[in-house]
């Protein structure tokens, strides 16, 4: 168990860490053209992580057990649905995870 200072010290450097990975791209390619490696990274990443947590996510499921994944695809299905409708990624993730939530909780018990 970490004491509250160690707690505060591993919160500042973590905060830190995440500055200075916001930061450094503006204080690298200051007043300069952004490299084309750069760019094209800029673009392809985000799916290639999104389609990574996809992955991640569905991995532990068994379609030949109860409840035959029927959770996991309903939740995708959600998220997929509101991701069409309204274009928001933050409220696509939250709504399936409370759709995923709600199914394990309270209907494939």
């Amino acid at each position: 168990m970490l004491t509250t200072s160690q707690s505060l010290i591993v919160f500042f450097v973590i905060a830190l860490c995440t500055l200075l990975t916001r930061a450094l791209p503006f204080l690298l390619f200051r007043g300069k053209q952004t490299p084309a490696l750069v760019s094209y990274l800029g673009q392809v990443l985000p799916f290639a992580i999104m389609g990574m947590l996809v992955v991640y996510c569905l991995k532990g499921i068994t379609p030949l057990r109860y409840p035959f994944a029927l959770p996991e695809l309903i939740a995708v299905a959600g998220v997929v649905a509101l991701h069409l409708w309204r274009r928001n990624t933050l409220l696509s993730i939250a709504g399936g995870t409370l759709l995923y939530m709600a199914l394990v909780q309270f209907v494939f018990v």
